[in-house]
């Protein structure tokens, strides 16, 4: 009979787990008895935090759940960050752990790793959090975390196995159990269908819940004659469509065209402040009438709407296509969104043009390449305004939970989700040194990922804002590493170029395809005004 450690593995195996992101360590032995011989792929970061993020922009590139193996304690503590913004993204992750002993949990004894509540801890952040207290807790523990992926908004889970259980021995496997998703009915369908037939001035805003179902989402914006406001997850969805508006419903222009509308479509998204208030203003466009459809229940309670749908969005979108009117109406809508577009392009103003025309070069040189980003300016000016030539190949940590350090090891997970595609990391060079080490990962793999690392010689964009406030501007300025000598440690290629669009995108050109490689663009640097 196998271990629980290696039903474990087994398990992930039966439920179509390909790749684990992991360190190996004493408390985590046991987890790894059945890894070799499982045909699961093991990545290894440099960092806990790194095998989280792995595991992030792993799921959101393949759409299965990213995993990660972590041990006890510090382990699991590092980990703690991309749970959360995993959760802020509605990414599905599972998070596996070791434990200390079962008759030492809350004993404070200092035994190595302890923390005085390990679970309860992970339970902060997690969807699921499950312990694995006897061999017979394994299935049912891996039935709910599996269960959480489908039956509402997706989001980080966790499970905990303690050492004495994990090499214990394991009882009889059973087979997976599938939940279904929950689905929008008939009658509902019918009625969000009249209420869309009868309005005159339909807008659709899709969040990442729609990235899935772009083909879809299109035909009902075509069928509706409805301009489609994509929140920053949701870019792509509709690239260089005369009805498509890539640009933040922060943006007064988008918030304008919301309000113009007798009905507001909301697909997938959960209405936060970072993508409807990114200036803090405490307000968001008014929606008159709003039909909502989400995967979370507890979701839809949180905006009033006047049909709140619970449910997939592909699966709604296509049943809604069913029973629509065969011929398209005709509202207008491709004029509103041209009017929309070239209002939000004035908005943003000359320098976040400047920056997003930088972007825009990027996607030209490499066209179907995805492209990840942490908190750098280029990801501030195009989450605004930018228009991605692939549904679900644009994502970044600059919204939701902003956690800096995410680009380098999401865009690994990226590039293992999708063999052969190359994948652009826009990162800048104070974001880049939170997780620098993790490059040597690509390495290891071969992968094709060019990091381009926006180098301004510290925080611009806190400093900025600090500045903004009048208060003196400290701490925004520590000092890069010079990244041509890292790149050559890595035993990577390393271009050094400016600000300049064609130059850039020669260089993305020029990079290799079979591994990882450099570009380290000079940024200007803010300088703070003296008083």
């Amino acid at each position: 009979m196998s271990t629980v450690g290696e039903q474990l593995v087994a398990a992930l195996k039966a439920r179509g787990v390909e790749v684990v992101f992991g360190i190996p360590g004493v408390h985590t032995v046991e987890l790894y008895r059945g890894l070799a011989r499982s045909g699961i792929r093991h990545v290894t970061p440099r960092h806990e935090q790194g095998a989280g993020f792995m595991a992030d922009g792993y799921a959101r590139a393949s759409g299965k759940p990213g995993v990660a193996f972590v041990i006890t304690g510090p382990g699991l503590t590092n980990a703690l960050t991309p749970m959360a913004q995993a959760r802020a993204d509605s990414v599905p992750m599972l998070v596996l752990s070791g434990v200390n002993a079962s008759g030492t949990l809350g004993q404070g004894m200092g035994h190595l790793h302890e923390l005085p509540d390990q679970h309860g801890l992970a339970r902060s952040v997690a969807l699921v959090s499950e312990h694995v207290a006897r061999p017979q807790d394994l299935n049912s523990a891996l039935d709910r975390v599996f269960a959480s992926f489908t039956t509402g908004r997706p989001g980080p889970t966790h499970i905990q196995v303690p050492l004495d259980v994990a090499g214990a021995e394991g009882v009889a496997p059973s087979a997976p159990v599938a939940a279904p998703t929950p689905k929008v009915s008939d009658e509902e369908i019918a009625e969000a269908a009249r209420k869309l037939t009868a309005a005159k001035r339909v807008v659709i805003l899709a969040g990442g819940g729609a990235s899935k179902a772009a083909p879809d989402v299109q035909d009902l914006a075509e069928r509706l004659d409805a301009p489609v406001v994509q929140t920053v997850n949701a870019r792509g969805i509709l690239y260089s469509h005369d009805l498509s508006v890539p640009a933040s419903p922060s943006l007064q222009a988008v918030r304008d065209l919301i309000e113009a509308a007798d009905i507001v479509l909301a697909l997938g998204t959960e209405l936060g402040p970072t993508d409807y208030d990114m200036y803090a203003t405490g307000t968001m466009a008014l929606m008159p009438e709003l039909i909502r459809v989400d995967l979370c229940a507890a979701q839809l309670a949180r905006h009033a709407a006047a049909l709140a749908l619970h449910g997939a969005v592909g699966p709604f979108v296509r049943s809604l296509l069913a029973v629509l009117p065969d011929a398209a109406k005709s509202a207008g809508g491709a004029m509103r969104a041209a009017a929309a577009r070239a209002a939000a392009w004035e908005e943003i103003g000359a320098e976040y043009r400047g920056q997003v025309e930088i972007v825009n070069a990027m996607r030209d040189a490499l066209p179907g390449a995805l492209m990840v980003g942490d908190s750098a300016q280029p990801i501030y000016a195009a989450n605004l305004y930018y228009d991605h030539d692939r549904a679900g190949g644009w994502f970044n940590a600059a919204t939701g939970y902003g956690a800096l350090g995410y680009a380098i090891p999401a865009a690994i997970g990226a590039a293992i989700a999708k063999p052969g595609t190359r994948v652009i990391c826009i990162v800048g060079d104070g974001g880049a040194q939170f997780s620098l080490p993790e490059i040597m990962a690509a390495v290891d793999e071969k992968l094709p990922i060019t990091f381009v690392v926006w180098n301004n010689h510290g925080y611009r964009e806190i400093a900025m804002a600090m500045q903004d406030v009048d208060v003196p501007v400290v701490g925004c300025d520590p000092t890069p590493p010079d990244f041509a000598l890292t790149a050559a440690s890595f035993g990577i290629p390393h271009q050094a170029v400016g600000p300049d669009p064609a130059e850039i995108a020669q260089a993305l050109r020029k990079a290799p395809a079979d591994g990882p490689s450099m570009i380290e663009i000079a940024a200007p640097v803010f300088v703070p005004a003296k008083d």
